[in-house]
């Protein structure tokens, strides 16, 4: 039952983490799950007709909202809900997720819809975006242990222009005392602090914790969001 909760004989479902028999699945957001590779997710993604809300997730949509448009790159991108609301703003998106499924529906979805979508079927972990190329990185709940999430974000930081912006949302590991929902791995889950060290040459313009509600009457979910920019020169950050 999506945003209930612990449900008897199934474990935790959708926006609360593990399911019985499933492994943990993706929270909120559109993120990779440990140890489920491409095909699962392929399974995954033909068993419902939208596994994901069509709306962008609400912090994509509200940073994103005050930047000029320019060529954005979403990152495990899923059904693509962030890829399209960009591209209906004037964005030329590149979104990559490594479901086939997943891109398929992805671009069936689009079809009708404003903007300029490039879908691609590739892992996020070994593929890298072109360097200097985009205005905007999009992750929204990646969650992967520590070392692919670093891996992840390099790429995701080189592929930034000059004056370009990453964005990342995810499960913070706060949550797991003090909120409700996602994953409950420590291994998989971030604070603002980690994001930070994993951008060395980015200037950090918000890294914290955000708030959000989960269902009706679930509770309240802890994320950690960071915003970066890579200098207009496209020097390294200052310390």
């Amino acid at each position: 039952v999506r945003g209930r909760g612990w449900v008897r004989g199934r474990g935790w479902v959708r926006g609360r983490g593990w399911v019985r028999g499933r492994g943990w699945v993706r929270g909120r957001g559109d993120a990779y799950r440990v140890g489920m590779d491409a095909s699962g997710w392929d399974e995954r993604y033909r068993a419902s007709d939208l596994v994901w809300s069509a709306e962008p997730n609400v912090f994509v949509a509200e940073v994103t909202s005050s930047l000029e448009p320019g060529k954005a790159l979403d990152l495990a991108c899923g059904e693509g809900r962030n890829a399209r609301w960009l591209a209906s703003r004037g964005w030329k998106v590149t979104a990559v997720d490594f479901s086939s499924v997943a891109i398929e529906k992805a671009r069936r979805l689009s079809e009708g819809h404003p903007g300029e979508v490039d879908w691609r079927c590739a892992d996020i972990v070994t593929w890298s975006p072109p360097e200097l190329a985009f205005d905007l990185a999009v992750l929204s709940y990646v969650q992967l242990p520590g070392t692919q999430m670093q891996d992840v974000c390099r790429h995701a930081a080189d592929a930034l222009a000059p004056g370009g912006h990453l964005l990342l949302v995810g499960h913070a590991r706060m949550n797991l005392t003090e909120g409700v929902g996602g994953p409950q791995d420590p291994a998989v889950l971030y604070e603002p602090e980690d994001v930070c060290a994993w951008l060395p040459g980015l200037q950090v313009q918000r890294a914290e914790h955000v708030l959000r509600k989960v269902g009706e009457d679930v509770g309240t979910a802890i994320d950690t969001l960071v915003l970066a920019t890579r200098s207009a020169l496209g020097s390294e950050a200052t310390p």
